[in-house]
């Protein structure tokens, strides 16, 4: 992930991508191959799904026959599901699906009891990641995830937790995310075929300070970048439209996992 390079037009802009991060940081403006934006119709969920389906077959084929079609959680009122498109040919180039805990648990929480300080919070979990192969896949990855720290700034929510099987939970390191559980041992998860995986964490609002105390090879990427082709809408926060989460707490978090 670290020798990513992108090359597209970059633009001195005055404003942070962030609201709560970088404010009066020189900001610029790159234009991507592709466009990210929430599925908005039946025929763009069949697009996400396709790439989904082909994205996981690739890892975990036997899991992979239960994607080949859209699931209940992608129709659910607290999901949203952003895909990237090719600019070139509007095919299908990744995609993702974030469900939020206003209304119900998580489907993590199926499989695993969150420690106290964290299943308090408000929590939206990010599941479902793939992306198409070769070097662009790996660009389309990074916008994804710039994508959901995004929608966690929209909807008010503040630390990122994330399940990662291995070898995958080593680039969640490489992002500077924590275990959850100071034993570090894989859990189980019944939502991604039974398959252990790692639970880690991310404070987002001292995201940017950690990113620059480490001089991480991202950090313009997210923090100091506008990509106008990240398009998420205007969204309310999800605590004005829901309330607060079962904890009543002011703090939040995004559960994240990834396939490709």
């Amino acid at each position: 992930m670290a020798n990513i390079v992108f090359n597209n037009t970059r633009q001195p802009v005055a404003n942070s991508i962030f609201s709560r991060a970088g404010v009066g940081a020189p900001v610029a403006i790159e234009l991507l191959p592709f466009t990210v934006r929430p599925v908005r119709t039946e025929a763009d969920l069949r697009k996400a799904v396709a790439v989904r389906h082909a994205a996981y077959a690739r890892h975990l084929p036997d899991f992979a026959r239960s994607l080949e079609q859209p699931e209940a959680a992608d129709y659910d009122g607290d999901t949203v599901i952003l895909l990237a498109e090719s600019k070139a040919d509007g095919s299908a180039l990744g995609s993702t699906r974030i469900q939020t805990n206003f209304r119900q648990p998580l489907h993590l929480e199926s499989s695993v009891d969150l420690p106290l300080w964290l299943a308090t919070q408000r929590l939206a979990e990010v599941t479902r990641l793939g992306i198409v192969e070769g070097r662009i896949g790996r660009q389309v990855k990074l916008a994804l995830i710039k994508a959901c720290f995004e929608h966690c700034e929209q909807t008010g929510v503040d630390t990122a937790v994330v399940s990662g099987r291995a070898p995958i939970d080593r680039q969640y390191e490489q992002l500077l995310f924590t275990d959850v559980f100071a034993s570090r041992d894989p859990v189980t998860l019944r939502h991604v075929g039974n398959l252990p995986h790692r639970i880690m964490y991310f404070d987002i609002a001292s995201g940017q300070e950690r990113w620059e105390a480490a001089r991480h090879p991202l950090l313009d990427f997210f923090c100091n970048t506008r990509h106008p082709d990240i398009d998420l809408g205007r969204q309310a926060p999800a605590a004005w439209k829901h309330g607060l989460p079962r904890g009543q707490q002011a703090s939040g978090a995004v559960v994240v996992g990834l396939a490709a």
